[in-house]
C-alpha cells in the first residue's frame, strides 16, 4: 500500500515537470491553456514570465496567500513522511531523495505564493471547481489536469469523474490529464469506464507513455480530442 490522503492537498509542481507531464511542446505553450485544479503550482506564474497565456482554476483561490501557506505549512509534513514510508513507490532519478523533493516542491509552491495577489488580481486564477466550471464553451484550446482525477479516485467518485471530464471538454478543445493512477500506486479503477464513454461519445482519445515518471508507474497521460481542432 503506498501513500494514502483522506483529502486533496495543497501541493504544487514547476513550469519543468508540466511540460514533461502534458508533452507541452513550444505551439501547445503558445495556445489559450487552463490549469484546471492548478493549486499551488509555478506553472501560471512561469507561463506569465514568459509572456504565454495562462490561466488557472480551484477552489482553493478562494484564500488569501497567507492562508494558503497555512494550508501548506499544514500539509507538508504528513505528504513528505508518507513518502518516506514508501520510497520503493517512487523513482528517485531527477529528484534524488524525499529532502530534494520537499525542497523542489516548496521552491515552486514559494514561486506560486509570491505571484497569487498579483495574478488574481489579473484573473489568471480564477475560484472555480469541477466539476462546475464557469467558462464558455470551447473557451480555451487546452486544459490540463494534474494530479487530481484518477490521483484521488478513493476521494471523488466515478460519477464526479465523468462529469468532470465532460466539463473539461466542454470548455476547452483538448483535455490532458496526468497520472492515471490513484495515490497509493494502484490502477484507477475509474480508467476503463472512463475511457468506455468516450468511445460512447464518439471523443477521439489517446493514452500516452510520457518521458516524466516520479510515481512508479506514473508515466500515463490521457489525451482527450474534445473540440474540431485535431490533435495538436
Amino acid at each position: 500500500m503506498g501513500l494514502e490522503l483522506k483529502s486533496v492537498v495543497p501541493w504544487g509542481r514547476c513550469f519543468d515537470e508540466y511540460r514533461r507531464m502534458f508533452e507541452l511542446s513550444d505551439a501547445d505553450l503558445a495556445r489559450t491553456l487552463l490549469d484546471c485544479g492548478g493549486g499551488p503550482a509555478s506553472f501560471n506564474t512561469e507561463m506569465t514570465q514568459r509572456g504565454y497565456t495562462i490561466t488557472s482554476c480551484d477552489p482553493i483561490y478562494q484564500f488569501s496567500a497567507v492562508e494558503i501557506a497555512q494550508r501548506i505549512d499544514a500539509t507538508y509534513a504528513t505528504i513528505i513522511s508518507g513518502v518516506l514510508e514508501n520510497l520503493d513507490h517512487y523513482v528517485w532519478r531527477e529528484i534524488p531523495n524525499p529532502e530534494v523533493l520537499g525542497k523542489v516542491r516548496m521552491a515552486a509552491m514559494t514561486q506560486f505564493l509570491a505571484d497569487f495577489p498579483t495574478g488574481l488580481a489579473a484573473g489568471r486564477y480564477q475560484v472555480a471547481a469541477l466539476p462546475n466550471l464557469p467558462f464558455a464553451d470551447h473557451q480555451f484550446d487546452l486544459a490540463l489536469c494534474s494530479h487530481l482525477l484518477f490521483t484521488y479516485s478513493d476521494q471523488l467518485s466515478l460519477a464526479f469523474h465523468l462529469e468532470a471530464i465532460e466539463s473539461l471538454c466542454r470548455v476547452a478543445s483538448e483535455v490532458r490529464i496526468f497520472p492515471l493512477l490513484r495515490l497509493d500506486g494502484e490502477a484507477s479503477p475509474w480508467l476503463p469506464p472512463i475511457l468506455d464513454r468516450l468511445q460512447t461519445q464518439n471523443l477521439e482519445y489517446e493514452v500516452r507513455i510520457t518521458a516524466y515518471e516520479f510515481q512508479m508507474g506514473g508515466n500515463q497521460l490521457l489525451k482527450i480530442f474534445s473540440g474540431n481542432r485535431g490533435k495538436a
